[in-house]
């Protein structure tokens, strides 16, 4: 298995295909790389370089107890970037991963990024409070700490019907897909699912929305029942000096899965602009 070791210790384990320009793929909570598989074999396909990676804690690398907060993932990130010694390249993430890559570019990316590219991300901020009226109340994310501690085995699985749109009138509902998000989470650590809590929920991107100069494609579902858009693509795509917003009619939270086809597709034009 591929896996680099970064400064702490903690292993990364990676996957890296192909060649040309390279696409780097930063998966949500609480996946793995294996939530990128319809882009991955899509963009090698149209010959690209694509790099996708578990985070610490997440899928195959290490199961650590520490580090669970953005600074230290872009950080790793940075690790992983400078390993593989990746420049002009394209970085996509997806809800907790959107905020990942904003953090990695914002911090670590002059020189080595071309554009980015924040898919149903958490970003500018999810909790509600002072500063954020319209967030979700942090009753939310108390009630998903709970259940990751003490019920994850079900919660997972029941997790991931509003995370794909399952529960709306006419949705075709995969239990291979939803097996498949299951075996994921299942993967990682609870330690660093419950952290990863805090980050995904907490964390402030606005400065790191403002500073960066890079082209930033926000793609959001209008019917994302995990990460609202109003409170979080709307105003994403307003803080950016160079962004751009695609809003999908019905797509859910986990379109790039559901609706590959389109993401896809919408992805490859940014690229290639």
């Amino acid at each position: 298995m591929n896996k680099i070791t970064v400064k702490d210790g903690t292993e990364i384990y990676y996957k890296d295909w192909g060649t040309g320009q390279p696409l780097v793929f930063h998966h949500g909570w609480p996946l793995s790389s294996d939530d990128w598989d319809a882009q991955m074999i899509f963009f090698l396909n149209q010959g690209f370089r694509v790099i996708a990676f578990d985070r610490r804690g997440h899928g195959r690398s290490s199961q650590t107890a520490i580090g669970h907060d953005m600074d230290t993932y872009a950080s790793d990130v940075a690790e992983l970037v400078k390993a593989l010694d990746l420049k002009d390249a394209v970085h996509i993430g997806h809800s907790t991963g959107g905020g990942e890559v904003i953090r990695y570019v914002a911090k670590h990316g002059k020189g080595r990024v071309a554009k980015a590219v924040l898919v149903s991300a958490v970003t500018p901020i999810m909790v509600k409070n002072d500063n954020n009226p319209d967030g979700v109340p942090m009753s939310v994310f108390d009630e998903i700490r709970v259940n990751t501690a003490t019920n994850r085995q079900q919660y997972f699985q029941d997790f991931t019907i509003p995370f794909y749109g399952y529960n709306r009138e006419g949705a075709k509902k995969s239990q291979g897909i939803m097996d498949n998000w299951w075996r994921q989470g299942m993967m990682g650590a609870i330690k660093a699912h419950y952290d990863c809590i805090k980050a995904f929920s907490e964390t402030d991107f606005t400065e790191d929305l403002k500073s960066v100069d890079v082209p930033v494609l926000v793609m959001h579902g209008e019917d994302d029942q995990i990460v609202p858009i109003a409170t979080t693509g709307v105003k994403a795509a307003q803080l950016l000096k160079n962004g751009q917003l695609i809003s999908y009619p019905g797509f859910p939270h986990g379109m790039p899965t559901t609706e590959a086809a389109t993401i896809n597709a919408d992805l490859l034009a940014f690229i290639k602009a």
